[in-house]
């Protein structure tokens, strides 16, 4: 069985092991000769991405990539662990900024070793590729676009001392991480999406597919953002596997982080409902993306259109999230056994 998974972030990272587990596969690493023949392909969040102190860090393929590999922080969901933290003391010891975004030390030799890449004329998906062979995910990480997309939101100027209404514009990772997304936005635009192309493979994996899940990943900086690279939303449309998303939101609340601030932005309810609505019906509407929609058990969802079932959607463990991803395989019509 081949299953492509639209993922970015924690949530994303932590989703994959559960469909590897749900598949017969190790969550964590490769299957061995005798593994069950499926085949995970994960088309990651890019617009995350930012040059830093020289280095291009890339969060989301990073967390997949050392999640599914058995390197990730498990307290934290993002990093290495065991990191050490000498190198961000010195940048600050000599005041370089940004200081609001700190960079591990293990960390920092992935973000060497692609970056020398990058600028060597490799692209993003074969430095990924690179990557990997060290960590071996058991998962084909496919970045959603070779070409420099940045997610950036529009604020009202932090720095306005005079409060006039004055707007500027943020890096995502500013926003994020030294603002926690507090600022309200007026606008969360993926820079250079328009003119981007899916990655390699990335059309290809859709079309080959016989499911394909939305993660409860930010519906807007995460999946909005791969959605955003021309050619990715028509592949999903046309492709003959089912897709199926899973709800990131809980109770009216996300699951993790702030996606309720950036469905403000988009003028979105920060709701199960509400985020099926936005994603919309591969069925009834021309744009819309859906044919199956996972929500918390106990709630009431009405997504024209799409069929909803609730099911428990808390990623406690391993086992729990393998659960979620049974349902929603089921949901697209594919029988694992």
């Amino acid at each position: 069985m081949k299953v492509v998974v639209v993922v970015g972030g924690v949530g994303g990272a932590r989703f994959l092991l559960g469909v590897k587990a749900a598949l017969g596969l190790p969550a964590v690493g490769e299957a061995d000769s005798g593994g069950q023949g499926h085949e995970v392909t994960a088309l990651v969040n890019t617009g995350d991405d930012v040059w830093l102190h020289g280095l291009r860090i890339c969060p989301d393929l990073d967390t997949c990539m050392y999640t599914l590999g058995g390197g990730i922080d498990t307290a934290r969901g993002w990093g290495h662990a065991g990191e050490t933290w000498t190198v961000k003391a010195e940048l600050a010891a000599y005041g370089a900024e940004p200081s609001w975004f700190g960079l591990g030390d293990k960390d920092i030799a992935t973000h060497l070793i692609r970056s020398r890449m990058l600028r060597a004329g490799y692209p993003l998906s074969s430095v990924t590729e690179a990557l990997c062979d060290r960590w071996r995910p058991g998962v084909r990480l496919l970045p959603m676009t070779d070409d420099r997309v940045e997610t950036h939101v529009v604020v009202d100027d932090p720095d306005d001392p005079d409060e006039q209404g004055k707007r500027k514009a943020l890096h995502f990772q500013e926003w994020w991480v030294r603002y926690r997304a507090e600022l309200p936005a007026h606008s969360i635009v993926p820079v250079g999406a328009e003119e981007a192309s899916p990655g390699p493979g990335v059309a290809e994996a859709i079309a080959e597919a016989d499911a394909v899940l939305f993660a409860p990943s930010n519906p807007v900086v995460s999946i909005g953002t791969v959605l955003s690279v021309p050619g990715v939303r028509e592949a999903l449309r046309t492709t003959k596997a089912g897709v199926v998303g899973i709800s990131p939101i809980i109770g009216g609340k996300p699951l993790r982080g702030m996606a309720d601030a950036c469905l403000t932005a988009i003028g979105v309810e920060t709701s199960a409902e509400a985020v099926g609505r936005h994603y919309g019906s591969r069925q009834t509407s021309q744009d819309g993306l859906l044919d199956g929609w996972l929500v918390q058990e106990g709630e009431s969802v009405d997504v024209p259109g799409v069929a909803v079932r609730a099911v428990p959607l808390l990623m406690s463990d391993v086992e729990a999230t393998a659960k979620m991803a049974l349902a929603a395989l089921d949901l697209c019509g594919v029988d694992v056994d």
